[in-house]
């Protein structure tokens, strides 16, 4: 990510953070802008142009989006083009992005990120479902009409919403690189990170909450558990956060041991 993106980001994030009364409905309508412009080679570079004056994008937005989309939505919207952005792409990403941060402001009480990691799981058990969800030759609509049908009345409005959108327009990534992006920016919205913990067996809910609560000390932020139960750990856990992994699996204590005897 280009220095430009990143500040762009932030400005549009600070843009967001601004509007009152965003909702299900706003996400639904940057969701739908975020296809709208990456659909659209020719829109696409028309607002991420740098040598364009940013009133003449903003018009752009006007044009194209001012009678289709609520004022809330449009206005987000100009401030997104306002922006320097590093490529075209970041700025389609960038939307996105500003549609999943508006889906969880929408329901702050839904755990969204825990939602979306279970159905991340779903996928990644099921090979016939991540191929239905993952091929490059599957209808985009019809591919998130098969996720509101999974998640519907087993996940919030916003996670449902997040689910089906970003698994309409993967850009080259897997269907769970999409949906842990998903995650990542649903945690920092919420000023906070996931942990994915590997253990050989279900955590029992005072030991995730003893984890989380020993995370959230040592990376000084509130910090989200998943676990995943892999035999292979044998005993103890994995966790992995942010870019660290903090191995204290028997597995790895008997790979270790293995290799000091090896050598």
């Amino acid at each position: 990510m280009g220095s430009a993106t990143t500040q762009a980001l932030a400005a549009t994030t600070a843009a967001l953070d601004a509007v009152s009364g965003v909702d299900l409905d706003v996400a639904r309508e940057l969701f739908a802008a975020a296809r709208a412009v990456g659909d659209t080679p020719q829109l696409s570079g028309a607002l991420a142009d740098s040598a364009a004056e940013p009133a003449a994008r903003t018009k752009v937005v006007d044009d194209v989006f001012g009678s289709r989309l609520s004022p809330a939505t449009v206005s987000v919207l100009k401030t997104a083009v306002e922006q320097r952005w590093s490529t075209a792409s970041d700025l389609v990403d960038g939307i996105e992005e500003l549609a999943i941060r508006a889906a969880a402001k929408s329901d702050p009480g839904a755990d969204v990120e825990g939602e979306l990691f279970r159905f991340s799981r779903t996928v990644a058990e099921n090979a016939e479902l991540e191929l239905a969800l993952g091929s490059r030759l599957g209808d985009a609509e019809a591919k998130g009409a098969l996720v509101e049908r999974l998640l519907g009345g087993r996940a919030s409005g916003a996670t449902t919403l997040i689910a089906a959108s970003v698994i309409q327009r993967p850009r080259e990534r897997r269907v769970r690189q999409v949906l842990a992006r998903a995650m990542k920016i649903v945690a920092d919205e919420r000023d906070r990170t996931v942990a994915t913990v590997y253990a050989a067996a279900p955590l029992g809910a005072a030991q995730a909450d003893r984890l989380a609560a020993a995370l959230s000390k040592r990376y000084g932020k509130k910090v989200s558990v998943n676990t995943v139960v892999d035999p292979s750990v044998v005993g103890g856990l994995r966790v992995e956060i942010a870019d660290d992994v903090i191995d204290a699996s028997v597995s790895s204590r008997l790979a270790d041991l293995r290799q000091r005897l090896a050598g």
